[in-house]
């Protein structure tokens, strides 16, 4: 909470007409789909704004690894609220997420899921659950690109990978289109250790699954794939 208080601090003097212009972008995503870099740019601008004022350290390596074509899956492992944050603001491509449903409402989120077409998943809920990742599929069929934590939840263990599950692999097999892992290292220590003193964090985004490497398989040995990939990079 400290950090993000030094981050809302020390760009005070921006924030009023950063949320306007977030919240008219929010308001008018769905009849402006055009718009879709536009929105995503001035987000990442926030972020970055946030980042550089908030005594973050980014590494971020492999970004050459992002398929030449929009219409890929980024699967990560997961570690804190960080995460997001730094996906979009290391990627220049727009990218929308797979959210828990928790998320609903929270300010500035909001807006940035309404901006993004990200999508809320009830883990509760099997039938919604598998109502999001159809919708994800079509999506990134139609051209667009997400990214889905397959751990379902935040890892309490640091770096520590915990189990994926296998479900949210459907989206690329049905779909047919790239994936491509992403080992998140570090990001829990940037809000999630109290105080706003340096942090360093990583992200590397490593080669890209093509749909031919994957084809025939099941979710679950896409799913171990990805993870073994990741869990190499991250160390643990």
């Amino acid at each position: 909470m400290n950090r993000i208080v030094t981050m809302v601090s020390r760009n005070l003097f921006k924030v009023p007409g950063l949320w306007v212009k977030l919240c008219r972008y929010a308001k008018n995503a769905p009849d402006h789909p055009e718009q879709e870099q536009e929105r995503y740019d001035h987000i990442r601008h926030i972020l970055t704004l946030g980042v550089t004022s908030g005594n973050i350290h980014m590494e971020v390596t492999g970004l050459e690894n992002l398929p030449e074509e929009d219409g890929f899956l980024i699967y990560a492992n997961h570690q804190g609220l960080f995460d997001c944050v730094a996906l979009v603001y290391s990627c220049p491509r727009p990218l929308a997420a797979v959210c828990k449903k928790e998320l609903k409402g929270i300010p500035f989120v909001q807006q940035v899921i309404d901006c993004t077409k990200s999508f809320l998943m009830d883990r509760d809920d099997a039938r919604q659950s598998l109502g999001v990742i159809q919708e994800v599929t079509k999506e990134v069929a139609g051209g667009r690109n997400y990214v889905i934590f397959p751990e379902g939840t935040r890892s309490r263990e640091g770096n520590k990978v915990q189990e994926f599950h296998a479900g949210s692999f459907r989206a690329a097999i049905k779909a047919k289109k790239p994936v491509v892992p992403v080992a998140v290292i570090d990001t829990h220590k940037v809000f999630d250790v109290k105080g706003s003193a340096p942090a360093h964090a990583q992200l590397h985004y490593l080669p890209p699954i093509m749909p031919e490497e994957f084809e025939g398989m099941k979710a679950q040995e896409l799913c171990d794939m990805v993870k073994a990939r990741i869990v190499e990079k991250v160390g643990c």
